[in-house]
């Protein structure tokens, strides 16, 4: 890239140098550095009540203080299974505190699905939304789960009853003397702070461990990327406001919006879940200076008539990621908004950014951009994934970083085979143009992402076979232009069975989150194979393309 004529890529070539400028902090120094020099500044708002720096800071300080008392101690696993809620980063803070390992759990998920992280990850206390309790108990007697905390945000119309030795969340922070937390000894670039679950790039549902240093540098990587060249060049407003609406269990909204917020002294307008009517209010009141979004949230925005009435032209930063931005509706929005969406790339495994579109730079839609400061990209052979291919040419992206993960929980092999040499296999097909600028191309593997969420077709199939009426079931990722992509089974029935569709589907729901729940299931009287009676999902696929 020659830096002629174009003035920010001096900045960007020296970012990219070695990361020297990464603190060797852990996530406890990361909030405390940043109360420092926000202090009352409010760092939360959260309906009619706003916290600041100070604040956070105090009230996770208690929450680590009780955890303490209560027997927690470092390494420990605390799951998490809230929507956004100032609780969510009290709990979150708290836990890093004590050097404890904070387990994601999606609200959405079943019991079947909390069962299995549980036990995978060993977690013995559980911060839950009392909405959500019952599923969580339900599951207990086989999982680990010793100590469940409730946080209730008073909107249930009964009141939840609790089990002996389960308690609220506040009278958790009541319970115990006000001593202080034990000074604990972290390692950033070793000890985990987060498990957050994925599929990766091999399959079934996984742990990935992400260090301390993983996600302060990847918010470093942002500041330094997208924030300070701005403040720079435009200047920011001072506690500048951020609607904060991307799920804190899924690692974009986690990384990009909560911890991002903290680090550049934004005032995180939190919204528990994603509703339309009350987003674009929150854009009409609010005036915040930056939002992120999945491309279905766009989608939705731009399905509103009157969206110009809302005032989002006023809003300097659109950020996008998640899935591909489908180009004709981001052209919409930007058209009817009159500001910019800028799309990113990353995984869980790189906690998770890896390539932004910069702000100052030549834009390429449906380019995933540049990569991040002290991030190193390459495209290899999809054979062997050892040597480069030239540029132009289609293979597996491949990542290294300061953000890639420390491995897979539990799981030395799989990590072996995803980490290689300090390089993360994406699993992501790619290219790369004369500009440095990166494409995704399509996926190594079968992953489907609806509204941003992954989703690995191995897990329905094995639901979908629970049923007693079921033969053979092939799951692919179909289409969507709302979600990107919608889960579709294709089904097989067994010769003296009968099912219909839409009781599939039910049992689907029986068993899975809303989200993995198949948009359409066909029953078929047989399912491609080989010669040998494989089932050939490529077929299968093939074929419905050609429809």
């Amino acid at each position: 890239m020659s830096s002629a004529n174009k003035p920010w890529l001096k900045h960007y070539h020296e970012l990219a140098k070695p990361e020297t400028h990464i603190e060797n902090l852990s996530l406890t120094q990361f909030l405390l550095k940043n109360v420092r020099e926000y202090g009352d500044w409010k760092a939360i708002t959260f309906y009619n009540r706003s916290w600041t720096f100070q604040e956070l800071y105090g009230i996770s300080e208690r929450f680590a203080s009780c955890l303490h008392q209560s027997g927690f101690k470092k390494g420990d696993r605390l799951g998490i299974m809230l929507p956004n809620t100032p609780h969510y980063l009290f709990a979150l803070f708290g836990t890093f505190r004590l050097g404890g390992i904070v387990t994601q759990v999606n609200p959405m998920y079943v019991e079947r699905e909390i069962e299995y992280i549980l036990n995978d990850s060993g977690a013995e206390t559980m911060v839950v939304l009392d909405m959500l309790y019952p599923r969580v108990k339900s599951v207990q007697a086989n999982t680990p789960l010793k100590k469940i905390i409730v946080v209730s945000l008073g909107t249930s119309e009964t009141p939840v009853e609790l089990a002996p030795g389960d308690i609220l969340f506040d009278d958790f922070m009541k319970a115990y003397p006000m001593d202080e937390a034990p000074p604990v000894q972290i390692d950033p670039a070793d000890d985990v702070a987060v498990l957050q679950y994925s599929g990766g790039t091999t399959g079934a549902s996984k742990g990935v461990m992400l260090t301390h240093r993983n996600i302060i540098a990847n918010c470093e990587q942002s500041y330094d990327y997208i924030f300070k060249i701005l403040k720079d060049v435009e200047g920011v407003p001072d506690n500048a406001k951020v609607i904060n609406v991307l799920p804190m269990f899924h690692i974009f909204g986690l990384t990009c919006v909560s911890f991002f917020g903290i680090r550049a002294g934004y005032n995180q307008i939190i919204l528990p879940r994603f509703d339309v009517k009350e987003v674009l209010e929150t854009f009409r009141r609010e005036q915040p200076f930056q939002f992120s979004g999945v491309p279905t949230m766009y989608i939705a925005l731009n399905a509103v008539p009157n969206i110009e009435e809302y005032g989002l032209g006023n809003t300097r930063i659109f950020n996008s990621g998640g899935a591909a931005m489908p180009v004709e509706q981001l052209h919409l929005f930007e058209k009817r908004v009159g500001a910019p969406i800028y799309e990113g790339y990353g995984l869980s495994e790189a906690a998770p950014v890896t390539h932004f579109t910069n702000m100052f730079a030549e834009r390429k839609v449906g380019s995933i951009g540049l990569p991040f400061p002290s991030t190193e990209a390459k495209i290899v052979d999809v054979g062997s994934g050892e040597h480069e291919v030239p540029v132009g040419e289609i293979g597996e992206l491949v990542i290294r970083g300061p953000q890639v993960m420390k491995g897979y929980w539990n799981r030395e092999e799989e990590t072996k085979i995803t980490v290689r040499d300090g390089w993360l296999y994406t699993g992501d097909l790619g290219r790369m143009d004369e500009d440095g600028y990166f494409y995704i191309v399509d996926r190594k593997k079968d992953l489907i992402i609806a509204s941003g969420f992954n989703i690995y077709p191995r897990e329905i199939e094995e639901v979908i076979y629970e049923h007693p009426a079921v033969q053979e079931c092939i799951v692919l990722g179909i289409p969507d232009e709302y979600r990107g992509e919608s889960v579709a089974a294709y089904v097989a029935l067994k010769e003296v069975a009968a099912a219909s569709e839409a009781d599939l589907i039910e049992h689907c729901k029986k068993h899975l989150a809303s989200f993995k729940v198949p948009r359409l299931i066909e029953i078929r009287e047989q399912l491609p194979k080989s010669a040998v009676g494989k089932l050939l999902k490529r077929a299968l696929r093939d074929e419905l393309n050609k429809k």
